[in-house]
Protein backbone atom coordinates (compact mmCIF):
# COMPACT_ATOMS: atom_id res chain seq x y z
CA UNK A 1 0.00 0.00 0.00
CA UNK A 2 2.80 2.06 0.79
CA UNK A 3 4.42 2.06 -2.51
CA UNK A 4 1.12 2.78 -3.97
CA UNK A 5 0.67 5.70 -2.42
CA UNK A 6 4.27 6.85 -3.17
CA UNK A 7 3.32 5.87 -6.89
CA UNK A 8 -0.23 7.97 -6.92
CA UNK A 9 1.79 11.21 -5.56
CA UNK A 10 4.37 11.02 -8.08
CA UNK A 11 2.14 10.24 -11.24
CA UNK A 12 0.65 14.00 -11.69
CA UNK A 13 4.52 15.14 -11.55
CA UNK A 14 5.37 11.91 -14.27
CA UNK A 15 2.23 12.87 -16.88
CA UNK A 16 3.32 16.54 -16.60
CA UNK A 17 7.25 15.91 -17.32
CA UNK A 18 6.14 13.65 -20.15
CA UNK A 19 3.46 15.25 -21.95
CA UNK A 20 4.72 18.46 -23.32
CA UNK A 21 7.74 16.25 -24.42
CA UNK A 22 5.51 14.20 -26.37
CA UNK A 23 4.43 17.17 -27.71
CA UNK A 24 7.87 18.70 -28.64
CA UNK A 25 8.50 15.18 -30.15
CA UNK A 26 6.27 14.75 -33.05
CA UNK A 27 5.88 18.96 -33.55
CA UNK A 28 2.48 19.24 -32.52
CA UNK A 29 1.08 22.57 -32.01
CA UNK A 30 -2.06 24.47 -30.32
CA UNK A 31 -3.55 24.23 -33.67
CA UNK A 32 -2.90 20.46 -34.17
CA UNK A 33 -4.14 19.93 -31.02
CA UNK A 34 -7.43 21.92 -31.44
CA UNK A 35 -8.06 20.03 -34.42
CA UNK A 36 -7.19 16.62 -33.07
CA UNK A 37 -9.81 17.77 -30.20
CA UNK A 38 -12.25 18.72 -32.36
CA UNK A 39 -12.26 15.62 -34.35
CA UNK A 40 -12.39 13.17 -31.52
CA UNK A 41 -15.39 14.99 -30.04
CA UNK A 42 -17.33 14.88 -33.35
CA UNK A 43 -16.55 11.16 -33.66
CA UNK A 44 -17.82 10.33 -30.19
CA UNK A 45 -20.64 12.78 -30.57
CA UNK A 46 -21.12 10.67 -34.07
CA UNK A 47 -21.47 7.47 -32.08
CA UNK A 48 -23.84 8.77 -29.21
CA UNK A 49 -26.01 9.95 -32.06
CA UNK A 50 -25.72 6.26 -33.75
CA UNK A 51 -26.86 4.80 -30.26
CA UNK A 52 -30.19 6.85 -30.65
CA UNK A 53 -31.11 4.03 -33.05
CA UNK A 54 -31.15 1.37 -30.96
CA UNK A 55 -33.03 4.03 -28.62
CA UNK A 56 -35.80 4.31 -31.50
CA UNK A 57 -35.76 0.77 -32.10
CA UNK A 58 -36.51 -0.14 -28.24
CA UNK A 59 -39.40 2.82 -28.07
CA UNK A 60 -40.97 1.73 -31.47
CA UNK A 61 -40.83 -1.90 -30.45
CA UNK A 62 -42.41 -1.50 -26.69
CA UNK A 63 -45.05 0.62 -27.80
CA UNK A 64 -46.47 -1.81 -30.62
CA UNK A 65 -47.35 -5.68 -30.46
CA UNK A 66 -44.97 -8.43 -29.82
CA UNK A 67 -45.98 -10.09 -33.18
CA UNK A 68 -43.91 -7.16 -35.21
CA UNK A 69 -41.14 -6.67 -33.22
CA UNK A 70 -38.48 -8.78 -35.63
CA UNK A 71 -39.62 -6.15 -38.26
CA UNK A 72 -39.70 -3.29 -36.20
CA UNK A 73 -36.25 -4.33 -35.78
CA UNK A 74 -35.50 -4.82 -39.02
CA UNK A 75 -36.68 -1.33 -40.37
CA UNK A 76 -34.34 0.31 -38.16
CA UNK A 77 -31.17 -1.83 -38.91
CA UNK A 78 -31.77 -1.43 -42.13
CA UNK A 79 -32.78 2.64 -41.60
CA UNK A 80 -29.58 2.80 -41.17
CA UNK A 81 -27.98 0.59 -43.63
CA UNK A 82 -29.61 1.34 -46.38
CA UNK A 83 -29.22 5.28 -45.47
CA UNK A 84 -25.68 5.35 -44.55
CA UNK A 85 -25.19 3.70 -48.31
CA UNK A 86 -27.48 6.19 -50.26
CA UNK A 87 -26.13 9.70 -48.32
CA UNK A 88 -23.04 8.58 -48.77
CA UNK A 89 -23.72 8.32 -52.85
CA UNK A 90 -25.63 11.39 -53.24
CA UNK A 91 -27.38 12.98 -49.86
CA UNK A 92 -23.91 14.45 -48.79
CA UNK A 93 -23.40 16.05 -51.87
CA UNK A 94 -26.90 17.48 -52.22
CA UNK A 95 -26.52 18.80 -48.35
CA UNK A 96 -22.95 20.46 -48.48
CA UNK A 97 -21.93 20.73 -51.74
CA UNK A 98 -21.62 23.81 -53.75
CA UNK A 99 -25.08 25.81 -54.03
CA UNK A 100 -27.39 25.76 -57.03
CA UNK A 101 -29.57 28.59 -56.64
CA UNK A 102 -29.37 28.55 -52.88
CA UNK A 103 -31.94 24.99 -53.13
CA UNK A 104 -29.62 22.03 -53.55
CA UNK A 105 -25.73 21.12 -53.62
CA UNK A 106 -24.00 19.86 -57.01
CA UNK A 107 -20.53 18.47 -56.27
CA UNK A 108 -19.33 15.69 -53.83
CA UNK A 109 -21.14 13.23 -54.97
CA UNK A 110 -19.93 9.48 -53.52
CA UNK A 111 -17.73 11.59 -51.33
CA UNK A 112 -15.25 12.48 -53.64
CA UNK A 113 -14.52 16.00 -51.76
CA UNK A 114 -12.88 14.01 -48.99
CA UNK A 115 -9.20 14.01 -49.87
CA UNK A 116 -7.34 11.25 -46.91
CA UNK A 117 -3.81 12.89 -47.51
CA UNK A 118 -4.95 16.30 -46.60
CA UNK A 119 -6.60 17.43 -42.81
CA UNK A 120 -9.06 19.08 -44.73
CA UNK A 121 -10.08 15.87 -46.65
CA UNK A 122 -9.61 14.19 -43.26
CA UNK A 123 -11.64 16.55 -41.27
CA UNK A 124 -14.72 15.46 -44.10
CA UNK A 125 -14.15 12.12 -43.51
CA UNK A 126 -15.32 13.02 -39.63
CA UNK A 127 -18.84 15.57 -40.85
CA UNK A 128 -19.62 13.12 -43.11
CA UNK A 129 -19.95 10.49 -40.32
CA UNK A 130 -21.45 13.15 -37.69
CA UNK A 131 -23.92 14.07 -40.96
CA UNK A 132 -25.02 10.60 -41.78
CA UNK A 133 -26.10 9.37 -38.07
CA UNK A 134 -28.00 13.13 -38.05
CA UNK A 135 -29.82 11.91 -42.08
CA UNK A 136 -30.16 8.12 -40.41
CA UNK A 137 -32.23 9.76 -37.32
CA UNK A 138 -34.55 11.29 -39.88
CA UNK A 139 -35.59 8.55 -41.79
CA UNK A 140 -36.19 6.38 -38.53
CA UNK A 141 -38.80 8.78 -37.11
CA UNK A 142 -41.34 7.75 -39.88
CA UNK A 143 -40.80 3.95 -38.98
CA UNK A 144 -42.72 4.18 -35.89
CA UNK A 145 -45.66 5.94 -37.51
CA UNK A 146 -46.13 3.51 -39.89
CA UNK A 147 -45.57 0.66 -37.94
CA UNK A 148 -47.48 -3.13 -37.55
CA UNK A 149 -48.94 -2.62 -41.52
CA UNK A 150 -46.24 -1.71 -43.68
CA UNK A 151 -44.74 -3.74 -46.75
CA UNK A 152 -40.62 -4.31 -45.93
CA UNK A 153 -39.97 -3.66 -49.00
CA UNK A 154 -41.84 -0.50 -49.66
CA UNK A 155 -40.14 0.67 -46.85
CA UNK A 156 -37.03 0.37 -47.90
CA UNK A 157 -37.44 2.22 -51.23
CA UNK A 158 -38.39 5.10 -49.09
CA UNK A 159 -35.98 4.88 -46.58
CA UNK A 160 -33.23 4.64 -49.06
CA UNK A 161 -35.19 8.08 -50.69
CA UNK A 162 -35.26 10.14 -47.96
CA UNK A 163 -31.70 9.59 -47.21
CA UNK A 164 -31.00 10.76 -50.80
CA UNK A 165 -32.45 13.56 -51.51
CA UNK A 166 -35.79 14.83 -49.65
CA UNK A 167 -33.41 15.57 -46.22
CA UNK A 168 -30.24 16.57 -47.64
CA UNK A 169 -32.55 19.33 -49.86
CA UNK A 170 -33.90 20.75 -46.08
CA UNK A 171 -30.23 20.87 -44.72
CA UNK A 172 -29.07 22.74 -47.66
CA UNK A 173 -31.69 24.96 -47.25
CA UNK A 174 -30.45 25.09 -43.68
CA UNK A 175 -27.27 23.85 -43.17
CA UNK A 176 -25.58 23.49 -46.32
CA UNK A 177 -25.20 27.64 -47.23
CA UNK A 178 -28.64 27.40 -49.00
CA UNK A 179 -31.33 30.16 -49.12
CA UNK A 180 -32.85 29.80 -45.34
CA UNK A 181 -29.25 29.98 -44.12
CA UNK A 182 -28.83 33.15 -45.91
CA UNK A 183 -31.84 34.69 -44.42
CA UNK A 184 -30.41 33.89 -40.84
CA UNK A 185 -32.42 30.92 -39.87
CA UNK A 186 -31.42 29.31 -36.76
CA UNK A 187 -31.86 25.57 -36.18
CA UNK A 188 -28.88 25.12 -34.40
CA UNK A 189 -29.30 20.80 -34.03
CA UNK A 190 -32.33 20.38 -36.04
CA UNK A 191 -35.67 20.50 -34.73
CA UNK A 192 -36.24 21.67 -38.26
CA UNK A 193 -33.94 19.88 -40.12
CA UNK A 194 -33.94 16.01 -38.55
CA UNK A 195 -36.95 16.12 -36.84
CA UNK A 196 -39.76 17.86 -38.29
CA UNK A 197 -38.61 16.44 -41.90
CA UNK A 198 -38.79 12.73 -40.11
CA UNK A 199 -42.42 13.91 -38.64
CA UNK A 200 -43.80 15.34 -41.72
CA UNK A 201 -42.49 12.56 -43.74
CA UNK A 202 -44.15 10.46 -41.63
CA UNK A 203 -47.86 12.08 -41.42
CA UNK A 204 -47.53 11.56 -45.34
CA UNK A 205 -46.76 7.94 -45.14
CA UNK A 206 -49.26 6.99 -41.93
CA UNK A 207 -52.34 9.17 -44.16
CA UNK A 208 -51.65 7.23 -47.51
CA UNK A 209 -51.22 3.68 -45.81
CA UNK A 210 -54.07 4.15 -43.54
CA UNK A 211 -55.13 2.69 -40.27
CA UNK A 212 -54.17 -0.36 -38.09
CA UNK A 213 -56.76 -2.94 -38.32
CA UNK A 214 -59.32 -2.90 -35.78
CA UNK A 215 -58.00 0.61 -34.64
CA UNK A 216 -61.42 2.78 -35.65
CA UNK A 217 -64.82 2.17 -35.39
CA UNK A 218 -68.08 2.33 -38.08
CA UNK A 219 -68.99 5.29 -35.60
CA UNK A 220 -65.39 7.43 -36.16
CA UNK A 221 -64.18 6.18 -32.29
CA UNK A 222 -61.23 5.23 -31.96
CA UNK A 223 -59.33 1.62 -30.08
CA UNK A 224 -56.29 2.15 -27.93
CA UNK A 225 -53.86 -0.87 -29.04
CA UNK A 226 -51.87 -1.33 -26.30
CA UNK A 227 -48.25 -1.89 -26.48
CA UNK A 228 -46.73 -5.10 -25.39
CA UNK A 229 -43.21 -3.95 -23.42
CA UNK A 230 -43.35 -0.33 -21.61
CA UNK A 231 -40.04 -1.22 -19.86
CA UNK A 232 -38.68 -1.64 -22.95
CA UNK A 233 -39.71 1.52 -24.23
CA UNK A 234 -38.57 3.27 -21.22
CA UNK A 235 -35.27 2.19 -21.71
CA UNK A 236 -35.12 3.34 -25.23
CA UNK A 237 -35.96 7.05 -23.65
CA UNK A 238 -33.22 6.72 -21.55
CA UNK A 239 -31.11 5.80 -24.52
CA UNK A 240 -31.82 9.07 -26.48
CA UNK A 241 -32.27 10.96 -23.81
CA UNK A 242 -28.30 9.87 -23.75
CA UNK A 243 -27.38 9.96 -26.86
CA UNK A 244 -28.94 13.74 -27.25
CA UNK A 245 -26.04 15.08 -25.23
CA UNK A 246 -24.08 13.81 -28.99
CA UNK A 247 -26.83 15.13 -30.99
CA UNK A 248 -27.29 18.52 -29.62
CA UNK A 249 -23.85 19.42 -28.13
CA UNK A 250 -21.88 17.37 -30.60
CA UNK A 251 -23.43 19.87 -33.55
CA UNK A 252 -20.62 22.77 -32.48
CA UNK A 253 -18.29 19.72 -34.12
CA UNK A 254 -15.56 21.56 -31.72
CA UNK A 255 -14.42 20.15 -28.36
CA UNK A 256 -12.93 23.43 -27.85
CA UNK A 257 -16.30 25.33 -28.38
CA UNK A 258 -16.57 25.36 -24.04
CA UNK A 259 -20.37 26.35 -25.40
CA UNK A 260 -21.39 22.14 -25.06
CA UNK A 261 -21.68 22.83 -21.34
CA UNK A 262 -24.27 25.41 -21.71
CA UNK A 263 -26.33 22.86 -24.54
CA UNK A 264 -25.69 19.89 -22.58
CA UNK A 265 -27.71 21.75 -19.68
CA UNK A 266 -30.38 23.33 -21.85
CA UNK A 267 -30.72 19.90 -23.50
CA UNK A 268 -31.17 18.21 -20.05
CA UNK A 269 -33.48 20.66 -19.02
CA UNK A 270 -35.48 20.76 -21.52
CA UNK A 271 -36.25 17.09 -21.77
CA UNK A 272 -36.74 17.19 -17.64
CA UNK A 273 -39.31 19.78 -18.02
CA UNK A 274 -41.03 18.09 -21.01
CA UNK A 275 -41.42 14.59 -19.19
CA UNK A 276 -42.72 16.76 -15.93
CA UNK A 277 -45.43 19.13 -17.91
CA UNK A 278 -46.66 15.93 -20.34
CA UNK A 279 -47.19 14.06 -16.88
CA UNK A 280 -49.06 16.34 -15.09
CA UNK A 281 -50.95 17.86 -18.28
CA UNK A 282 -52.26 13.50 -19.07
CA UNK A 283 -53.02 13.33 -15.12
CA UNK A 284 -54.88 15.91 -14.72
CA UNK A 285 -56.64 14.92 -18.07
CA UNK A 286 -57.54 11.21 -17.62
CA UNK A 287 -56.60 11.03 -13.77
CA UNK A 288 -53.64 9.21 -13.68
CA UNK A 289 -49.90 9.43 -14.41
CA UNK A 290 -49.70 7.77 -17.78
CA UNK A 291 -46.43 6.34 -18.44
CA UNK A 292 -46.34 6.18 -22.33
CA UNK A 293 -47.66 9.76 -22.96
CA UNK A 294 -44.67 10.76 -19.75
CA UNK A 295 -42.22 8.95 -21.75
CA UNK A 296 -43.09 10.55 -25.14
CA UNK A 297 -42.87 14.71 -22.87
CA UNK A 298 -39.32 13.52 -22.69
CA UNK A 299 -38.93 13.17 -26.03
CA UNK A 300 -40.95 15.98 -26.92
CA UNK A 301 -39.10 18.41 -24.95
CA UNK A 302 -35.27 17.14 -26.24
CA UNK A 303 -36.77 17.22 -29.96
CA UNK A 304 -38.19 21.35 -28.70
CA UNK A 305 -34.56 22.31 -27.35
CA UNK A 306 -32.80 20.86 -30.34
CA UNK A 307 -33.48 23.83 -32.87
CA UNK A 308 -32.19 26.60 -30.08
CA UNK A 309 -29.81 24.74 -27.45
CA UNK A 310 -27.26 26.92 -28.12
CA UNK A 311 -29.62 29.94 -28.44
CA UNK A 312 -31.28 30.11 -25.21
CA UNK A 313 -30.86 30.22 -21.48
CA UNK A 314 -31.33 27.48 -19.32
CA UNK A 315 -34.71 29.20 -17.65
CA UNK A 316 -35.87 29.19 -21.39
CA UNK A 317 -35.25 26.05 -21.96
CA UNK A 318 -37.17 24.51 -19.27
CA UNK A 319 -40.02 26.91 -20.58
CA UNK A 320 -39.39 25.73 -24.29
CA UNK A 321 -39.54 21.89 -22.96
CA UNK A 322 -42.52 22.60 -21.05
CA UNK A 323 -44.75 23.79 -23.93
CA UNK A 324 -43.58 20.87 -25.65
CA UNK A 325 -44.49 18.12 -23.00
CA UNK A 326 -47.99 19.75 -23.19
CA UNK A 327 -48.35 20.26 -26.38
CA UNK A 328 -47.36 16.37 -27.53
CA UNK A 329 -50.43 15.22 -24.92
CA UNK A 330 -52.97 17.25 -26.84
CA UNK A 331 -50.99 16.79 -30.00
CA UNK A 332 -51.49 13.28 -29.98
CA UNK A 333 -55.40 12.79 -29.05
CA UNK A 334 -56.26 14.90 -31.54
CA UNK A 335 -54.19 13.64 -34.63
CA UNK A 336 -55.83 9.86 -33.35
CA UNK A 337 -59.17 11.27 -32.47
CA UNK A 338 -60.55 14.00 -34.41
CA UNK A 339 -58.08 13.59 -37.57
CA UNK A 340 -58.35 9.61 -37.24
CA UNK A 341 -54.56 9.30 -38.39
CA UNK A 342 -52.71 5.57 -37.09
CA UNK A 343 -49.85 6.56 -35.40
CA UNK A 344 -49.18 3.99 -32.97
CA UNK A 345 -45.58 5.68 -31.04
CA UNK A 346 -46.72 9.56 -31.79
CA UNK A 347 -43.76 10.23 -34.05
CA UNK A 348 -45.86 12.94 -35.35
CA UNK A 349 -46.62 14.76 -32.48
CA UNK A 350 -42.90 14.45 -31.07
CA UNK A 351 -41.14 15.34 -33.87
CA UNK A 352 -43.23 17.08 -36.59
CA UNK A 353 -45.41 19.42 -34.02
CA UNK A 354 -42.49 19.72 -31.40
CA UNK A 355 -40.19 20.26 -34.01
CA UNK A 356 -42.14 23.05 -35.59
CA UNK A 357 -42.50 24.61 -31.82
CA UNK A 358 -38.88 24.19 -31.30
CA UNK A 359 -38.24 26.41 -34.17
CA UNK A 360 -40.28 29.05 -33.55
CA UNK A 361 -39.02 29.39 -29.91
CA UNK A 362 -36.13 30.05 -31.06
CA UNK A 363 -37.43 33.42 -32.03
CA UNK A 364 -39.04 33.84 -29.30
CA UNK A 365 -36.50 33.45 -26.41
CA UNK A 366 -33.22 33.38 -28.40
CA UNK A 367 -30.09 35.40 -26.50
CA UNK A 368 -27.50 37.01 -27.89
CA UNK A 369 -25.70 36.05 -24.98
CA UNK A 370 -25.77 32.90 -25.82
CA UNK A 371 -24.85 32.86 -29.26
CA UNK A 372 -27.02 34.23 -32.41
CA UNK A 373 -29.96 37.04 -32.23
CA UNK A 374 -32.34 38.38 -29.80
CA UNK A 375 -35.73 36.92 -29.99
CA UNK A 376 -39.16 38.46 -29.21
CA UNK A 377 -38.85 38.17 -25.39
CA UNK A 378 -35.87 40.21 -25.31
CA UNK A 379 -36.06 43.03 -27.84
CA UNK A 380 -35.34 41.51 -30.71
CA UNK A 381 -38.77 42.01 -32.26
CA UNK A 382 -40.16 39.49 -34.70
CA UNK A 383 -37.79 39.53 -37.73
CA UNK A 384 -36.37 36.48 -36.37
CA UNK A 385 -39.14 34.96 -35.34
CA UNK A 386 -40.74 35.61 -39.39
CA UNK A 387 -37.60 33.90 -40.22
CA UNK A 388 -38.21 30.94 -38.18
CA UNK A 389 -42.02 30.37 -39.20
CA UNK A 390 -41.00 30.89 -43.15
CA UNK A 391 -38.43 27.81 -42.40
CA UNK A 392 -41.22 26.14 -40.75
CA UNK A 393 -43.78 26.14 -43.64
CA UNK A 394 -41.09 25.65 -46.49
CA UNK A 395 -39.61 23.06 -45.12
CA UNK A 396 -43.38 21.33 -44.14
CA UNK A 397 -44.64 21.85 -47.87
CA UNK A 398 -41.25 20.36 -49.21
CA UNK A 399 -41.40 17.39 -47.11
CA UNK A 400 -45.00 16.38 -47.21
CA UNK A 401 -45.35 17.07 -50.58
CA UNK A 402 -42.53 15.36 -51.35
CA UNK A 403 -42.92 12.57 -49.24
CA UNK A 404 -46.85 12.22 -50.17
CA UNK A 405 -46.01 11.95 -53.91
CA UNK A 406 -43.24 9.20 -53.10
CA UNK A 407 -45.40 7.17 -50.86
CA UNK A 408 -48.10 7.44 -53.87
CA UNK A 409 -46.06 6.13 -56.06
CA UNK A 410 -44.60 3.18 -53.88
CA UNK A 411 -48.54 3.10 -53.31
CA UNK A 412 -49.46 2.47 -57.35
CA UNK A 413 -46.22 0.63 -58.02
CA UNK A 414 -44.78 -1.98 -55.28
CA UNK A 415 -48.03 -1.55 -53.11
CA UNK A 416 -47.28 0.08 -49.83
CA UNK A 417 -49.84 -1.60 -47.46
CA UNK A 418 -49.32 -5.52 -46.02
CA UNK A 419 -52.47 -7.79 -46.56
CA UNK A 420 -54.84 -8.03 -43.91
CA UNK A 421 -53.48 -11.78 -43.51
CA UNK A 422 -50.35 -10.60 -42.45
CA UNK A 423 -51.23 -7.87 -39.68
CA UNK A 424 -53.37 -10.16 -38.22
CA UNK A 425 -50.69 -12.79 -38.35
CA UNK A 426 -48.00 -10.50 -37.48
CA UNK A 427 -45.36 -8.90 -39.75
CA UNK A 428 -42.92 -11.30 -38.23
CA UNK A 429 -44.14 -14.20 -39.68
CA UNK A 430 -45.36 -13.04 -42.96
CA UNK A 431 -42.17 -10.68 -43.67
CA UNK A 432 -39.74 -12.43 -42.30
CA UNK A 433 -40.57 -15.71 -41.64
CA UNK A 434 -39.50 -15.77 -37.35
CA UNK A 435 -40.57 -14.87 -34.33
CA UNK A 436 -39.47 -12.20 -31.74
CA UNK A 437 -40.44 -14.04 -28.69
CA UNK A 438 -40.36 -17.84 -30.37
CA UNK A 439 -41.33 -20.54 -27.47
CA UNK A 440 -43.31 -18.26 -25.29
CA UNK A 441 -47.24 -18.39 -25.07
CA UNK A 442 -49.75 -15.67 -24.54
CA UNK A 443 -52.90 -16.61 -22.53
CA UNK A 444 -55.99 -14.22 -22.13
CA UNK A 445 -57.31 -14.53 -18.18
CA UNK A 446 -60.37 -14.46 -17.13
CA UNK A 447 -62.38 -12.96 -14.07
CA UNK A 448 -64.69 -15.20 -12.61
Amino acid sequence: MKMLSKILRIMPALVLGLVPRAWGDDGATAASNAVAIDTVWTLLAAILVFFMQAGFAMVETGFTRAKNACNIMMKNLMDFAVGSLAYWAVGFAIMFGASAFGLFGKSGFFLSSADPSTADGLWQFTFWIFQAVFAATAATIVSGAMAERTKFSSYLAYSAFLTAVIYPVVGHWIWGGGWLSAKGMIDFAGSTVVHSVGGWAALAGALLLGPRLGKYNSDGSSNAIQGHNIPLAALGVFILWFGWFGFNAGSTTAGTDLSIAVIAVTTNLAAAAGAVAAMITVWLQFGKPDVSMSLNGALAGLVGITAGCANVSPSSAIIIGAVAGILVVFSVEFIDKVLRIDDPVGAVSVHGVCGAWGTLAVGLFAQEAYGGANGLFFGGGLSQLITQAVGVGSVFLWTFGAAFALFGIIKLTMGLRASDEEQLKGLDIGEHGMESYAGFQIFATESK
